[in-house]
């Protein structure tokens, strides 16, 4: 069993950066990928970012250029760096941790972009 946490949501003016950090434990032999995901209300959850264990990453078109995703291997932990926030980014983000036996959720972090 796999339990994700994330931290650093929160209310930010447009414009504006958050960081949002997510920690793996448990049965961990090897983490394969760890991603962010959101979902705005009425809305399918989306992938926002993703890195794999070399470092490789996707990103969403929406957030290419303003969003960082980085990780450390170590304390099986990724980041989110969210800048230039837009009104349309806000929405409960979730954390994802792949591993060899399967994959599991955080229990989302609220982030809300409002003057």
């Amino acid at each position: 069993q796999v339990q994700v946490v994330e931290f650093g949501g929160g209310l930010v003016q447009p414009g504006g950066s958050l960081r949002l950090s997510c920690a793996a434990s448990g049965n961990i032999l090897s983490i394969n990928i760890m991603g962010w995901y959101r979902q705005a209300p009425g809305e399918q959850r989306e992938l926002v970012a993703d890195i794999f264990t070399s470092g490789r990453t996707n990103y969403a078109d929406s957030v290419k250029g303003r969003f960082t995703i980085s990780r450390d291997n170590a304390k099986n932990t990724v980041y989110l760096q969210m800048n230039s926030l837009k009104p349309e980014d806000p929405a409960v983000y979730y954390c994802r941790v792949v591993v060899s036996m399967g994959h599991s959720w955080g229990q989302g972090t609220q982030v809300i972009v409002s003057s």
